[in-house]
């Protein structure tokens, strides 16, 4: 019997221990400003518009050479 109050104790402890070390990991963090926020967003965004422009030209490009193979 005192082997499960032990138990109990030590995965009540382990959970205790567990949530503080979150809580000082997470007080360690360095969030970003709302300047870098804006900027990085804008830079995902014409990153995401390049590739985009990219794979519609290479769509056309692999269209166009599969129309001048299948000679339509």
């Amino acid at each position: 019997m005192s082997t499960v109050k032990n138990e109990e104790q030590n995965i009540l402890e382990n959970t205790k221990n567990y949530f503080k070390g979150v809580k000082t990991e997470w007080n360690k963090i360095t969030w970003p400003d709302r300047q870098q926020i804006l900027v990085q967003t804008v830079a995902v965004f014409f990153v995401v518009f390049v590739f985009t422009v990219i794979v519609y030209l290479m769509d056309i490009v692999f269209k166009y050479s599969l129309d001048l193979i299948t000679n339509r």
